[in-house]
């Protein structure tokens, strides 16, 4: 998720600068569902709004629904696509919710769903979020400002056995146990409440020979983040129920930035795009037909150009997909 506002103080004019990842193969893939008259586009992950401007743009009978976690990023596109209040509705929810958030619009169907996963550029380069490592700030790391988990709380007050879990599950990290053993050690002594403090910890106990090796708070915060904001389980609630909210013809797309949301998302739309017959039946019945179609093989890139231009392009993975038919 990578839209970037020249300005993001919310009393001052804003001036967009688009670095959406994939805008234009996104475009491309969801046109032939959002074209018809009347469509509906889910933007699972609005934030500021730079995907959902240009569909909004390019398609003058979609209607948008809009869905962030992040009250800043919803009152932000919401200033961002003002010219299109009347084809627009933002909502204050985690994507999860999805189901909840169509229901209370009277949305039967869509004919679009768009994942752009990760953290916004707003939320990345405002420091006091406290998602970067390379810049000390609060341990806070949390998408929704009001909710109630933090970083700081996080590493003040779970036991190691479980920094080490989230640690290796949710960062890879090869160095999760001694990472855990030092943190637990240092928090003993004085409250571990900012990211620089947190760093120094992890730089102290990265063994000399891997110090070459990448940053060594690289993974251990975005195991922090996915933490704070139950990323995978929130993605593993969220897909089933925007793959049952599209009409029969309609797409979905999802952009993610990590393998551990790849994975999900590749699980998803595996299991639903192969033929449920039992072996050895001599003719698929209708209910064991697959439910969808995949549109790209594998995990398509950013090109080159785009990766040149704009980094956060790099470790983007897309997967789309289109509803054939609805489940009884």
């Amino acid at each position: 998720m990578t839209d970037d506002l020249t300005n993001s103080d919310s009393s001052a004019p804003i001036s967009g600068i688009h670095a959406s990842v994939l805008l234009e193969r996104t475009l491309e893939l969801l046109a032939p569902a959002l074209g018809r008259p009347g469509a509906v586009l889910v933007d699972c992950t609005l934030g500021l709004g730079g995907h959902s401007e240009a569909f909004l743009e390019a398609f003058p009978e979609l209607h948008l629904v809009g869905l962030d976690r992040d009250p800043n990023a919803l009152e932000l596109a919401g200033r961002r696509l003002e010219r299109f209040s009347a084809r627009t509705d933002l909502v204050h929810c985690v994507y999860d919710e999805i189901d909840d958030a169509l229901d209370g619009l009277g949305i039967d169907e869509v004919d679009g769903v768009l994942f752009d996963l990760g953290v916004s550029s707003m939320q990345l380069d405002r420091v006091e979020r406290g998602f970067s490592y390379s810049q000390d700030a609060p341990l806070d790391m949390r998408m929704d400002d009001t909710a109630e988990l933090t970083a700081a709380q996080i590493i003040a007050s779970y036991p190691e056995a479980e920094l080490r879990r989230i640690f290796r599950d949710y960062g890879e990290e090869k160095l999760a146990d001694r990472y855990a053993r030092f943190i637990v050690q240092a928090r003993d002594e004085t409250p571990i409440l900012r990211s620089g403090q947190l760093v120094d910890i992890l730089q102290t106990a990265t063994p000399a020979k891997l110090m070459n090796a990448g940053h060594p708070a690289k993974r251990v915060f975005q195991a922090l983040r996915i933490e704070v904001n139950a990323e995978l389980s929130v993605l593993e609630r969220a897909l089933p129920k925007a793959i049952d909210a599209l009409a029969v013809g309609g797409r979905i797309v999802v952009l993610s930035f990590q393998s551990l949301e790849d994975r999900i998302v590749k699980r998803e739309l595996q299991r639903r795009s192969v033929s449920t017959a039992p072996a050895g039946l001599p003719v698929e019945l209708p209910e064991h037909r697959p439910e969808l179609k995949l549109l790209v093989r594998g995990a398509e890139l950013a090109g080159d150009e785009e990766r040149a231009r704009n980094p956060r392009a790099i470790p983007v993975r897309m997967r789309a997909a289109e509803r054939l038919r609805r489940v009884a």
